[in-house]
């Protein structure tokens, strides 16, 4: 994934409130600075801009590293 497209996505998570950044307790007890909430992809146009990042980076894996694939599940 290229450096502009993993800016945009934080960007495009951090606007949609699907990561957020402050003081917050995992599960294991530990002590995080950010929350990535991926069960906020709760709709049709937040699911269709993170299908647009997935596709984007498989087809850059594909070009630059030689990535073959035929289905993503």
């Amino acid at each position: 994934m290229s450096t502009d497209l993993r800016a945009e996505f934080i960007r495009f998570c951090v606007q949609a409130g699907i990561l957020t950044f402050g003081e917050f307790e995992t599960k294991a007890g530990r002590i995080s600075p950010y929350f990535f909430n991926a069960g906020m992809f709760n709709d049709g146009l937040l699911l269709s801009r993170l299908a647009g990042f997935y596709a984007q980076t498989i087809l850059t894996a594909e070009k630059e590293e030689g990535l073959a694939f035929d289905m993503l599940f």
